[in-house]
């Protein structure tokens, strides 16, 4: 449905990748593109190398496409450029080809209460675990902070597996608190509030999901690293003491940590 000749993907790298690698992967990021179900009004590659020799899989490709105003984004890591741009091409052809799949069987409707719908969509990713950097080594490197989408925990999940992401920050419409949507418990999906909300208090929703009974902890960012290397978990979700609103610290692939926050000044 798509033509997007491989001069109109933007394509970035850093100087220790060999010449070369920009245009292979506009080369093969092109060719993928034909796979999406409405036209793509901008593709965007940055492959980057990592500079500690000691991170295995040291190349990061990373594909962000704009489809008709709905982002979808893939990550790959390999040993070099190419077997990081190739893994991240046959990301990208799964998920356009499912997201193609579920747009012809619902043109555009909500997801029902069927069994295992968004599952199939958004199985989790086969990522490699962070590198297993010191603790005393580990620092914020990446603070990202944006206004957060106030939406239903369907929607959420929709961006979640669209984006490619382990975890989603929004917040949530009915109760209008900030939340966080992640792949855990028996029904695959599991939502953590800043308070855990009352019986309906929640939009209505139709995925099959678990509700965390735990209210996030408060915690200064510096507390919030400390605790999340001492637990060993993937990301920690807890009240910004600072900010007075949720966010989210997680383990980076390269054993650092990144921070996800809301704008200052938005409600």
């Amino acid at each position: 449905m798509t033509s997007f000749a491989a001069t109109d993907i933007r394509a970035t790298t850093d100087g220790r990748l060999p010449p070369g690698t920009a245009a292979y992967a506009q080369e093969k990021i092109a060719a993928t593109l034909h796979l999406a179900h409405r036209p793509v009004l901008s593709a965007r590659v940055r492959v980057t190398r990592h500079g500690d020799p000691a991170v295995p899989n040291p190349v990061v490709a990373q594909v962000n496409l704009d489809v008709s105003g709905r982002l979808v984004r893939v990550q790959a890591e390999g040993d070099n450029a190419h077997e990081a741009i190739d893994l991240a091409q046959a990301r990208l052809r799964r998920r356009l080809e499912r997201i193609a799949q579920h747009w012809e069987a619902r043109r555009g409707g909500m997801p029902s209460g069927e069994p295992h719908e968004w599952r199939h969509e958004s199985e989790p990713a086969h990522r490699h675990r962070w590198y297993p950097r010191p603790a005393p080594e580990r620092e914020i490197v990446r603070h990202k902070s944006f206004a957060l989408a106030r939406c239903t925990v369907d929607e959420a999940a929709r961006d979640m597996g669209l984006l490619d992401y382990d975890f989603y920050l929004f917040t949530e419409a009915g109760t209008g608190r900030d939340s966080v949507l992640y792949r855990a418990g028996a029904t695959g999906y599991r939502l953590a509030q800043l308070t855990p909300p009352g019986p309906h208090e929640l939009a209505p929703c139709g995925l099959p999901l678990t509700i965390s009974d735990q209210p996030a902890p408060e915690l200064t960012t510096d507390e919030a690293a400390n605790r999340l290397g001492m637990l060993g978990l993937p990301f920690l979700f807890f009240l910004d003491a600072e900010r007075g609103r949720g966010a989210v610290i997680y383990h980076r692939y390269d054993g650092h940590y990144g921070l996800i926050t809301p704008a200052l000044g938005e409600r």
